[in-house]
């Protein structure tokens, strides 16, 4: 079977955006006459067939949402999710909650369903940015928004509401350093997620900033889930120079954390400062309070589903971008 053209192929054979191939096969005036003229030329060619008009799928759709979440333990999702229905129920609308479990597969059977199910949106974080299935929606002129995690292919054709995460990461950085920390590790998460690199990212921006070296040795990847922060931070504690600060880039991997430095003997902050990535409910009952990047988990839920309500497959993608808090407590904070 000859494999199905997409509006990526198209855009990438007229020399043009997505988002401007789908105005054109939306019939969006915007564009200028010769431009369209070689979208619907190259399209004809590659025989592109869209999934029906864009104008009867809406009116088919039912009223109901798919949210997509990557992991519905992480109480990140908890916040956002409520921000999402908040604002359904004041628009008539109903939420479906489906948790991918950071799978791309179980993702896309989530996709199918609310493809089959003619949902009227889907709001998704992301499994993966280097194995996305959104383009299933974007070819069904779906209205999708997504949160957390942006799709490196179709991003220009999907709404987005992201946090600043190499800002925040850098903040928190910043702080342990100000705060005489001197070997600052990084336990961020997975190559897959764009956050991760983001954070990532943020960490050594600020090391260079304060003209420390980058030493390999004191970073290390994980899954963003408690038992991978745990493996993490215990190995960077059992080595011979092991760090006297952590940034770690998600709260079940600080849960880990904290789990590893109590189990080797260790205490925070004075043989451990430490810094997590969101804010959660248990943050304030540890001890020491946890110092946190917090992210304003309802507005992004909220922004969202104000996104997905004023989808129109005429209009070029919107991005929203929020900004985190550095909420200093007392894990990074050394009573000298």
């Amino acid at each position: 079977m000859a494999p199905v053209t997409k509006i990526k192929d198209v855009a990438r054979a007229a020399g043009v955006s997505p988002a401007t191939v789908s105005r054109v096969l939306n019939g969006n005036s915007t564009v200028s006459a010769d431009r369209a003229a070689r979208v619907l030329e190259v399209a004809s060619e590659l025989g592109y067939q869209p999934f029906g008009p864009a104008r009867a799928l809406r009116q088919q759709r039912t009223r109901l949402w798919a949210v997509i979440v990557s992991d519905i333990q992480n109480p990140f999702f908890t916040s956002m999710v409520r921000g999402i229905e908040d604002v359904a129920r004041a628009e008539a609308r109903s939420v479906v909650l489906c948790n991918s479990d950071e799978d791309p597969v179980r993702e896309a059977s989530y996709i199918d369903v609310a493809i089959g199910e003619r949902m009227g949106g889907v709001i998704i974080a992301l499994a993966s940015d280097r194995s996305s299935h959104v383009d299933a929606l974007l070819e069904r002129n779906m209205p999708v928004v997504a949160v957390d995690r942006h799709p490196r292919s179709g991003s220009e054709l999907i709404d987005s509401v992201l946090v600043d995460n190499r800002g925040g990461a850098a903040a928190a950085t910043e702080h342990l350093i100000a705060g005489g920390f001197r070997r600052i590790a990084c336990i961020t998460g997975p190559a897959r997620a764009s956050t991760a690199s983001e954070r990532l990212a943020g960490y050594k921006a600020a090391m260079r900033k304060a003209k420390r070296a980058i030493d390999p040795a004191l970073i290390r990847q994980a899954d963003y889930r408690h038992a991978g922060g745990y493996a993490a931070a215990s190995e960077l504690l059992r080595a011979r120079r092991r760090p006297d600060a952590m940034f770690v880039a998600n709260n079940l991997m600080t849960l880990g954390a904290l789990q590893a430095i109590a189990d080797l003997g260790l205490t925070v902050p004075h043989d451990v400062g430490l810094v997590g990535f969101d804010d959660a409910p248990w943050a304030t009952l540890t001890t020491p309070p946890l110092t946190v990047v917090a992210q304003p988990t309802h507005e992004i839920g909220r922004e969202a589903a104000r996104l997905l309500i004023s989808a129109h497959p005429d209009t070029s993608s919107r991005h929203v971008v929020l900004a985190p808090t550095l909420i200093v407590r007392g894990s990074s904070v050394r009573a000298d």
